[in-house]
């Protein structure tokens, strides 16, 4: 997602554990502007007040539009959750829960006033919408945020300069969170035969493909009229 929106006069800041120098690159070769922030969100607690503060000195940038996307998360062991310990079950919570709430409350605060197109893409999962075994703290922490845009759909339709909000299934793909399902022990995860058939059969989307589906969402016109989506469903 992050090549993709390298296009010419867009200011793009990434957070990620491991900034990319070929992004750079990327970014100068398209006329973007990159900044590239070497942050955990598990574990960097200062994070949302340092990107309220770099909102708050580009507030007067001259931006038509502005988007947060919060796309990290953790899939934790898989299993029954009593066989998890507190530390791994915290990490699942905070990078795939609490980091999106707090990013996008600071997001919203320096923006307040931006007249401007706003909006605030979630990256949820099938997997907050159904139950599936062994898969509790990964469940629990999507079903999270999809309730939670729903609540932050609601308040922000009283602003006078709302941001549009949406809580979106990108559908199944081929990352590394899914070689790692294969991999799981079976006895705590009854569907694991169903994702080693996905793979098998050609059935899982590139992460570039998924990437573009999700960004064809993101600019919709219609953004943010269903508060929670799945991109299977456009």
């Amino acid at each position: 997602m992050a090549e993709r929106l390298l296009t010419s006069g867009t200011l793009l800041l990434t957070l990620s554990r491991h900034p990319s120098p070929a992004m750079q690159d990327k970014a100068s070769a398209a006329g973007a502007k990159l900044e590239q922030w070497a942050i955990d969100v598990g574990h960097d607690v200062g994070t949302a007040a340092r990107l309220e503060t770099w909102l708050h000195q580009h507030a007067t940038a001259g931006f038509t539009a502005a988007a947060l996307i919060n796309n990290a998360g953790l899939l934790g062991p898989v299993g029954p959750i009593d066989r998890s310990v507190a530390e791994q079950l915290t990490a699942v919570l905070r990078v795939g829960l609490e980091a999106p709430i707090v990013l996008t409350a600071a997001f919203l605060r320096a923006t307040r006033d931006w007249a401007i197109d706003k909006r605030v893409l979630n990256i949820s999962s099938g997997a907050g919408r159904r139950p599936i075994a062994g898969w509790a703290s990964y469940c629990a922490a999507k079903a999270g945020l999809d309730h939670y845009s729903r609540v932050v759909a609601l308040d922000e339709a009283l602003r006078p300069h709302p941001a549009r909000i949406v809580s979106l299934a990108p559908g199944v793909i081929d990352t590394d969170m899914q070689g790692e399902l294969r991999v799981a022990e079976a006895a705590g995860f009854p569907e694991q035969s169903n994702f080693i058939q996905l793979k098998a059969s050609g059935q899982l989307p590139t992460p570039e493909a998924a990437a573009a589906r999700v960004l064809a969402y993101l600019a919709r016109p219609d953004f943010g009229i269903q508060p929670v989506a799945d991109v299977r469903d456009a």
